[in-house]
């Protein structure tokens, strides 16, 4: 009998992240294939525990969060704190409300959260430049962009496209983000509608800013930097915890799009999609209720 449910859809996603991963490789080699033992391994068991009492396999849907919540962690995450992290996101996020299809709050982004907000030293320093082929052997220490630019330093576009810069593991490739988001939306696996509005809500707030506050970073820099695209397309977009119905899905792409850049902006946090896509998780529910159609 197959350890897996087979959700199709759950693959297509995936898909479009094996290439992220696979680019990563090549930056941060044994440091994300370590991390990704540990966080595959006790995914996949923490799920496997409470579904066999259920009598039930263990979904698909938890290869595709253990992927993503790889990806999202700094490279210098130590393997407990990764561990940790995956555990409480499948138990607490997932497992607590049912299983797959019940759950509200998208348990990669919970996971991420968790473990950003209870070991902050370890998730808020130790960034690195690694040298594209270097595997993770050749490293130079550096700030985050989004820290960078609140300093007033000089970026490369090139080097934020091609992801030649400190950050999470996943989130610098922005050229394949892109392709990743076409063939998510061309699959129809992810709403484009939530794409659109986060990113162009994000857009709009981050280029007002950008003209009235002296403080807030270039519009462009800042969209290409942190997390913004790489949560967008891959997790805002989450079927299960996102709304169901168009209009809903347009205004919860708002809510965390101009949630993310409020707090990047105002608050004492670098960056502030984990935080936007729970809120936007909360409100989604809602959201499906006031914008449905009443029939007559």
């Amino acid at each position: 009998m197959a350890l897996f449910q087979k959700q199709p859809m759950m693959r297509r996603v995936l898909y479009a992240l094996i290439p992220i991963y696979i680019y990563s490789l090549f930056f941060y080699g044994v440091r994300l294939l370590w991390l990704s033992l540990f966080v595959f391994t006790f995914g996949i068991i923490s799920e496997y525990i409470f579904e066999k009492k259920k009598g039930k396999k263990v979904s698909e849907a938890v290869l595709v969060t253990c992927m993503l919540y790889t990806l999202s962690l700094p490279p210098f995450t130590p393997w407990w704190i990764a561990t940790i992290g995956i555990i409480f996101g499948i138990v607490f996020a997932k497992e607590a409300y049912g299983g797959f299809g019940r759950n509200i709050f998208n348990p990669a982004i919970t996971a991420r959260l968790f473990v950003y907000i209870a070991f902050p030293s370890y998730m808020t320093n130790g960034w690195m430049i690694p040298k594209f082929g270097s595997f993770g052997l050749d490293v130079t220490t550096s700030a985050t962009p989004l820290a960078l630019l609140k300093e007033s330093q000089t970026l490369s576009l090139k080097d934020l496209f091609l992801g030649f810069r400190a950050g999470s593991i996943g989130e610098s490739a922005i050229f394949l983000i892109i392709i990743g988001a076409i063939y998510l939306i061309f699959t129809k696996t992810a709403s484009w509608k939530i794409i659109i509005s986060t990113i162009s809500s994000a857009f709009i707030l981050t280029a007002l800013f950008d003209i009235f506050i002296p403080s807030a970073p270039p519009t462009i820099f800042a969209l290409l930097s942190g997390s913004l695209l790489f949560v967008s397309v891959f997790i805002a977009t989450d079927p299960i915890t996102a709304p169901k119905n168009s209009k809903a899905q347009v205004i919860y792409g708002i809510i965390i799009g101009v949630s993310i850049v409020i707090i990047r902006t105002f608050s004492l946090f670098a960056e502030g999609t984990s935080f936007a896509v729970l809120l936007g998780n909360t409100f989604a529910p809602f959201l499906d209720h006031v914008t449905k159609k009443v029939k007559k």
